[in-house]
């Protein structure tokens, strides 16, 4: 079989390439600092990797004669690779170059003195349909030895290169490749020890440089950090001086309230001066009035202090009255508020279960519109198994016809070996029939090239086709992931209307009792303005007794009933109850102790 040029011609530049860098490696490690521009493995390097970058070009035309220069596909690479603009902005301001070969040649040294040309490179070969305006299709580049020599130059990262480009010339330089370097004898072979030293070497950098990255992300945390916590540190000054104008504020209110409480002080203890005035204006007129009788003055000094004592417990009473009447009103307010946010959390809840309702819908449309969706993606994937068995027998029969094609080769094959021995002096003959049989060859060879790529073109539509099950399988899981989700928003819709009607429950019960103490406060109100509306009689007025109407004597002595505030003798309201407001029993008359023992009989405040 005849061997293809171009193949031969990519297999020894891929080893010179290998040799190459192997080389320069080796003898860069021990030569142990950095690079410049007359090492010779360097230079070396760069023809090697120029005879590479130039296999397969394409011939352009120019306006004076044919241009085939690598600078070409080497300024495409900033286009696809941004950190290179810096690199080719660099060669293309450098003064001495002239030619597109020495700004290719530039381009190379800096890209090594960076330590991206492999990254460069592989940018570059990733896009072929760009690579093919310059390329020919059986160049270096563009098939896979040129991803090989993209894998071996990531090894060069090791070396450091300190190379001058201004004042070298680069446009007339002659890339010759010299094979005396590549040459080894036995006594340049190095020893292990050397290896294992340079072994260690290299991984000590690399260790430095891993810890140099975790350095740098520790730090770019730690940034972060402090940011975050001066944000939580300013949010808590604004905090703090809030607080102390809050708490101004309540010490002014503190002192506001002090200041009401020692002028009510002072109110009340001037009113009870004035009673006290009032009473010792009474006492002398009394002592003036009845100095004659001790017996009337006796008597009259035990009524005043009897009434005293009455007026006392009657002041408590009211003392009482009142604060329980402030209670009640703040119970009310209380309910009142009670009832007001339970109708808010109400109406809050009723809101929220037409918003759970919509979301109960909008989720079983999506689940009717994603079922109507699966069933036609079943349907394509049974079509597509359909394509698939189809494209397996396809590929199963050119397997076939292939076979028999490298049966027919190996027949003419021995054929031509038969002949070639039989009819040796028959030259004229033999080189007829052996024109034909290349011919047939030849056909052969194009017959298997497009069953080639008929077989590449039928696994790309397969590969596809892969793709688009795997398409489908990921949204059949996503609809299943919404059914799931679907059920679990009924779950919590279920737990919402429980807790609904729980609350709904609670709130008719509280309804019912705020009814009974809104009853209860309307019989204490009632209660209330019945007392408000009698008025006090006073002694020298009552003349006699309301209920048996006799005239008040020594025999009949005046006395004030707790409950109504008539004044009755002794013998009308000489019963006597027992009220939680004072610690002594009460007297009332006779009709007001029937009246209260019919409310207590009957659980009547």
């Amino acid at each position: 079989a005849v061997k293809d040029p171009t193949a031969v011609e990519r297999a020894n530049l891929l080893n010179m390439a290998k040799l190459s860098i192997k080389g320069l490696i080796e003898s860069a490690l021990s030569f142990g600092r950095t690079l410049d521009s007359d090492y010779p493995p360097l230079q070396q390097f760069f023809v090697v990797m120029e005879h590479c970058l130039k296999h397969g070009l394409k011939v352009r035309k120019s306006f004076l004669s044919y241009n085939k220069t690598i600078w070409g596909p080497l300024e495409l690479v900033e286009k696809l690779y941004p950190e290179a603009e810096e690199i080719s902005a660099s060669v293309r301001d450098l003064p001495g170059l002239k030619t597109p070969l020495g700004r290719a040649r530039a381009w190379l040294r800096l890209a090594l003195m960076q330590k991206k040309m492999a990254d460069y490179l592989r940018c570059l070969i990733i896009q072929r349909d760009l690579l093919s305006e310059f390329y020919e299709y059986h160049a270096l580049m563009m098939e896979e030895e040129g991803a090989v020599i993209v894998g071996l130059l990531v090894g060069l990262n090791v070396i450091d290169a300190n190379l001058c480009v201004k004042g070298e010339d680069l446009d007339s330089q002659v890339g010759v490749i010299d094979f005396s370097m590549y040459l080894k004898s036995d006594d340049e072979i190095g020893s292990k020890e050397r290896d294992v030293q340079i072994a260690a070497i290299l991984d000590q950098k690399n260790y430095v440089e891993e810890l140099n990255r975790q350095l740098n992300s520790t730090v770019s945390s730690l940034h972060a950090r402090v940011d975050s916590l001066e944000k939580s540190n300013t949010k808590l000054i604004e905090e703090l001086a809030i607080a102390k104008n809050n708490i101004i504020k309540l010490q002014e209110e503190n002192h506001q309230l002090r200041s009401e409480n020692t002028l009510i002080l002072m109110k009340t203890q001037h009113h009870l001066e004035a009673t006290k005035v009032d009473v010792e204006a009474e006492l002398q007129t009394y002592k003036h009035s009845r100095q004659g009788l001790d017996e009337m003055y006796n008597e009259a000094r035990r009524q005043l202090r009897e009434e005293s004592q009455l007026r006392q417990d009657m002041e408590n009473e009211l003392v009482v009255q009142v604060s329980m009447k402030h209670e009640i009103e703040l119970a009310m307010k209380l309910l009142e508020k009670d009832i007001h946010e339970k109708q808010d959390a109400l109406i809050g809840l009723r809101q929220q279960l037409d918003e759970v309702k919509a979301i109960n819908m909008e989720m079983y449309q999506k689940l009717q519109v994603s079922e109507d969706a699966m069933k036609e993606k079943n349907e394509i994937i049974g079509r597509l198994e359909d394509k698939t068995n189809q494209i397996n027998a396809t590929m199963k029969q050119l397997e076939q016809r292939l076979q028999q094609a490298e049966k027919a080769q190996m027949e003419a094959e021995a054929e031509d070996e038969k002949l070639k021995q039989e009819y040796v002096n028959k030259s004229e003959n033999l080189q007829k029939e052996f024109s034909q049989k290349e011919k047939q060859l030849f056909q052969l060879e194009t017959d298997l090239k497009i069953e080639k790529e008929w077989r590449q073109t039928l696994e790309d539509d397969l590969q596809k086709e892969k793709e688009t099950v795997s398409q489908l399988r990921i949204e059949t899981q996503e609809i299943i992931n919404l059914k799931k989700e679907f059920l679990k928003l009924q779950e919590k819709n279920k737990k919402l209307k429980r807790i609904c009607e729980d609350q709904e429950a609670a709130l008719q019960e509280l309804a019912s009792k705020l009814s009974e103490s809104k009853l209860k406060i309307e019989d204490i109100k009632e209660a209330n303005k019945a007392l408000q509306g009698q008025v006090w009689l006073k002694d020298k007025e009552a003349t006699h007794c309301k209920l048996c109407e006799k005239e008040f004597s020594l025999s009949k002595r005046k006395h004030h009933c707790r409950n109504c505030g008539e004044i009755f003798c002794n013998a009308c309201s000489d019963n006597e109850l027992p009220l939680p407001s004072s610690p002594k029993p009460v007297r009332v008359c006779d009709s007001c102790h029937a009246m209260l023992i019919q409310r207590c009989s009957s659980n009547v405040p």
